[in-house]
């Protein structure tokens, strides 16, 4: 039932401080730099693309985290509706592209995984540690552009996280499976489309007797000034989010994907450490030692994660927010460092973050997605639970 309780008004939303324009200049070298540090002109593109993704995240402060913990101890589902939105019209976009199969010669692919037992376990546990960690896939990367020390923090346990649960990847194949990866295999594309855009009609009806309302303060700002210098409402950033995913689906084949680069950049450095790839079984795998083979600026997925991160870098400097700060309590470290394992490790063993398994998936038709959302919104409701033994906040 929905409530009458006006909540507090939020911060006006004007953007009065200082255009940092050092750290801009910085951001915008190292782009440029990277630019000409590619191979071709499509991973130059892809890189645009994901400063294009760090912006949007960072000017809508687009945090899957936040809207998990705001809808479940503040019944807020104002960053759950965003989603629902993103979700929408994402599938409307994609679904047309994936039925064809291919975009001017490139060959397409959906975000589709094996849907089984490891994937409700790894999103589980993926849902605790981006409480404790205080960010998911992308909220970990964008806030680390922005400045997070603790989120750093958190960026090099994920990693380490994704690395360690690729020497368990076999035995976690071995639970039971569903033998159905797309909601198009018994539906057709049309037929899954329509009952995806369903479900998430009545989840957004479901949001709005849920809900308990905000007010927030007027923003009197032309146009221009509200997207250089942000914030950007939650639906604008969530639309920004879709064109620019459609647009990867279109240039790299398959949706916007990030841990897999988590996972290539600690095994890239446990190989430099004297690390030999030929004892793990994952690592055996043809894409996999291409990957560690080649540098990784020619990996799709960690040039994407780059431009997101410098993206983010951009927008906290064109909105005078970039301001790390170095002092973390070894609570707040345990946390980061826990928070990091999880989300690395649950990720992995689940085909997946809230960008490729949720995200992605969902948009792609993948009932793995769906699953992964419900059981990592599970393992939310539990790290909401830890973070005040880690000394973070629900307010």
């Amino acid at each position: 039932m929905s409530s009458t309780t006006v909540g507090t008004p939020t911060s006006a939303p004007a953007n009065s401080k200082p255009l940092q324009w050092p750290v801009l200049a910085i951001a915008l070298g190292i782009v440029a730099l990277l630019m000409a540090g590619v191979d071709t002109p499509r991973m130059a593109v892809l890189l645009l693309i994901g400063v294009g993704f760090g912006v949007a995240l960072q000017h809508g402060l687009f945090g899957f985290t936040s809207a998990y913990r705001k809808f479940l101890v503040k019944r807020d589902t104002a960053g759950i509706n965003a989603q629902l939105l993103l979700l929408a019209v994402a599938t409307v976009l994609f679904v047309p592209l994936l039925a064809r199969g291919e975009f001017a010669g490139q060959p397409l692919y959906g975000a589709l995984a094996p849907c089984g037992l490891q994937v409700v376990i790894g999103a589980f546990l993926f849902g605790i540690g981006m409480q404790l960690g205080d960010g998911c896939g992308s909220g970990t990367l964008y806030k680390v552009g922005a400045g997070g020390t603790r989120n750093l923090v958190t960026l090099v346990a994920f990693c380490i996280g994704c690395f360690w649960a690729t020497f368990h990847m076999g035995a976690w194949q071995q639970l039971p499976t569903l033998s159905i990866y797309s909601l198009s295999e018994p539906l057709g594309y049309a037929g899954a489309a329509a009952v995806q855009l369903g479900v998430l009609g009545g989840l957004a009806l479901f949001m709005r007797r849920w809900h308990s309302p905000q007010n927030t303060l007027p923003d009197h700002r032309s146009i221009a000034q509200k997207i250089v210098r942000g914030p950007w409402s939650l639906p604008a950033a969530a639309l920004v989010l879709v064109a620019l995913n459609v647009i990867t689906l279109i240039i790299a084949g398959h949706p916007w994907a990030i841990t897999w680069g988590f996972t290539l950049w600690a095994a890239k450095s446990a190989a430099w450490l004297g690390w030999d790839p030929d004892t793990a079984g994952f690592w055996t795998g043809g894409f996999q030692q291409s990957a560690l083979q080649a540098g990784v600026l020619s990996d799709v997925t960690s040039v994407m994660n780059f431009g997101l991160l410098l993206g983010a870098l951009a927008a906290a400097s064109l909105s005078g927010q970039f301001d790390p700060k170095f002092r973390l309590s070894t609570r707040g470290w345990a946390g980061a460092l826990l928070g990091g394992l999880l989300m690395g490790y649950g990720a992995r063993i689940a085909y997946g973050c809230n960008i490729g398994a949720f995200f992605s998936g969902i948009a792609s038709l993948s009932l793995h997605g769906w699953v992964w959302i419900f059981s990592a919104i599970l393992g939310s409701a539990v790290g909401v639970k830890w973070r005040p033994w880690f000394g973070l906040s629900n307010g």
